[in-house]
């Protein structure tokens, strides 16, 4: 655990690399939240509901490692790169955040070298040690089933833009296991930046990389994200193993 990310070790040597950019809600000091503040910071504008717990039970079940971000995207966003005009938000719809009103240029690298760049270093650390035996690196993430006007009915994308045979393997499994599946939905991973983490330390690397999203009512528990859990992890080792 540091201030910036949390190392959930699952196991060593394991097949895949799991990420988590949005695990957290928390507000690291010396930043300071309001009770307004909470209340978004508590929805999913502030964290993906259910991605951690999801991820950590992956990472238990597949016997691999995970690294989890341990900042709210809104305090700065870890799947962003940190010149995005979204990476710091300043409000989210009409409310303006207290811990973001007086961000300039000092505060924006403070947070990029006290947050941002640690999170994404431990995930270089964790690929290299992997050694020639580089591993499937996976993000979870979560999506609300509405979002303006839009009702979501897929419970789970697979998302993708160089490794779109891998994508599409994966997909399979899991509508084969009986998930709704999209694919490059409800976000495309086509879309430049969409999947800046994993697509940034799987293009470095040389490792193939895919994220997951996964509809929040189905993990709005840890019994339900649990189970989420434990029947990805199913697919994910057929596919690496396949």
């Amino acid at each position: 655990m540091s201030g910036a990310y949390e190392l959930y070790p699952g196991g060593r040597g394991g097949p895949l690399l799991f990420t988590c950019e949005h695990a957290s809600r928390r507000v690291p000091s010396p930043l300071r939240s309001s009770g307004a503040d909470r209340r978004w910071l508590a929805t999913h504008w502030g964290f993906d509901i259910g991605a951690a717990t999801v991820t950590r039970e992956l990472a238990r079940r597949t016997r691999s490692p995970a690294v989890l971000a341990r900042f709210s995207r809104l305090v700065c966003d870890a799947n962003r790169p940190s010149d995005s005009p979204d990476w710091i938000r300043l409000a989210v719809e009409g409310h303006a955040l207290g811990f973001n009103r007086r961000v300039d240029a000092r505060e924006r690298r403070r947070r990029q070298r006290r947050l941002h760049d640690p999170y994404h270093a431990a995930i270089d650390r964790l690929v290299e040690r992997g050694g020639p035996s580089r591993p499937l690196l996976v993000a979870v993430h979560s999506f609300t089933p509405v979002l303006g006007r839009e009702r979501r009915a897929m419970e789970l994308g697979v998302l993708f833009n160089e490794h779109a045979t891998l994508g599409r393997r994966l997909a399979r499994l899991l509508a084969r296991d009986g998930w709704r599946v999209a694919e490059n939905a409800p976000y495309s991973g086509a879309v430049p930046g969409m999947i800046y983490s994993i697509e940034r330390h799987g293009k470095a690397h040389g490792v193939p990389h895919l994220e997951l999203e996964l509809r929040q009512d189905l993990v709005d528990t840890a019994p339900r994200a649990r189970t989420a859990g434990r029947r990805l992890a199913g697919a994910l080792l057929a596919l690496v193993e396949g």
